[in-house]
Order: C-alpha cells, then structure tokens, then sequence
C-alpha cells in the first residue's frame, strides 16, 4: 500500500522536524544563559567601579540599570523558551508513538502482501 508507506515518511519528516525545533531551543536557551552570564559579569564590574551596588541609590550607574534590565529580560525568555520546549519534547513523544504505529502497519501490510504473493505462486 503506498498510501502507508507515504504516512510513514510523512510521520518520519514531523518527528525529525520537532527534534531539530527542540534542537533550536536548545541552542537558544543556552545562547541567552551565556548573554545573561555576560551581563551579569557586566553588572558586577560597573557597580565596582561606582562603588555603588544599591540599585535605588540616586547615583546607581544607568548602564548597570539598563544592563539589569537586559539581563531580566534574556531570562524571562529563556523560561519561555524552556516550556516551549517542554512542549515540543511531549509533542515529539506523541509524533513518535504515532510513527511506531504506521510503521507497524506498514510493516504488518508487508508481511500480509508477501504471504498472497507467496499463495499466488504455488497456485499459479
């Protein structure tokens, strides 16, 4: 049956496309750890230089601030790319179960075509 053989490519393509969309957020998720690793790296050697680490004092460096508020931001993404990516791996358990399944098919339609084959031969 080719209309199983191309469900099961077609399982076997949404399998390999959400592993390498969980492979993406991998690499983004670490991406924003290493720019938050920097910014905070940042931070601490702007408040040394000021001698200020007080973020409500009046003379709290701006470039700390903005650099805080960057470093903020780049983790809020990262925990939103962390459940996109939760997501993404129940997604891929359930895409791969389904490609078990038409695999099975397929390979239970195979064996049953072989053996009407074989029926075919000895009676012909």
């Amino acid at each position: 049956m080719k209309s199983r053989t191309s469900i099961v490519r077609l399982k076997q393509f949404q399998v390999n496309e959400k592993r390498r969309r969980i492979t993406q957020l991998d690499t983004m998720i670490a991406e924003f750890d290493r720019m938050a690793a920097e910014l905070d790296a940042q931070i601490t050697a702007e408040e040394d230089k000021a001698g200020i680490t007080d973020q409500n004092h009046f003379a709290y460096p701006t470039f700390a601030k903005a650099a805080r508020l960057r470093r903020d931001n780049l983790r809020d993404s990262q925990s939103e790319l962390s459940q996109q990516k939760a997501q993404a791996e129940e997604e891929l358990a359930e895409l791969e179960a389904e490609l078990k399944k038409a695999e099975a098919l397929e390979s239970r339609d195979g064996k049953q075509r072989g053996g009407d084959e074989d029926a075919r031969a000895l009676t012909g």
